[in-house]
């Protein structure tokens, strides 16, 4: 679980701030979207949660916390796996493990993840996806 959020004041804010944030929002159900509010020494902050995968969740200790500034949204994403191809499809990002095909929104979102036996070749169209596995003896549509 991931938040991304935007301070709706003009305050830099250190680091190990979201440390704070994470305890005083431990708990809550977040949405992407909303702006969510926290008190700090009897002040109101406001942040607005510009990403939230999944896109509503309550937060707990594991939820990775980060914070924007910019007007962009910029995402960085890590996995246990090395990434073997990236295939961009219309509006979707298509990444390919040694087993695995992972499908993301192009705000981020996961769409579609799935394991293959024998994963062999992935081509994507504009709104079509095409998976061989199986050592090339079966394949599987998506269609976006």
């Amino acid at each position: 679980m991931k938040l991304v959020l935007k301070p709706l004041f003009e305050v830099e804010l250190p680091p190990e701030f979201v440390d704070i944030l994470k305890t005083k929002i431990k708990g809550r159900e977040i949405k992407e979207g909303e702006i969510i509010e926290i008190d700090l020494l009897g002040k109101p902050l406001k942040f607005e949660v510009i990403y939230a995968e999944p896109k509503e969740f309550k937060v707990k200790e594991d939820t990775k916390i980060e914070l924007s500034s910019g007007k962009e949204l910029i995402l960085d994403f890590e996995f246990d796996k090395v990434i073997k191809n990236v295939i961009l499809v219309e509006r979707n990002i298509v990444i390919l493990f040694e087993d695995e095909v992972l499908v993301l929104s192009e705000n981020g979102h996961k769409i579609y993840n799935e394991k293959f036996e024998g994963l062999k070749e992935v081509r994507g169209t504009k709104n079509t996806l095409v998976i061989v596995y199986e050592n090339g003896k079966r394949i599987r549509l998506i269609h976006f």
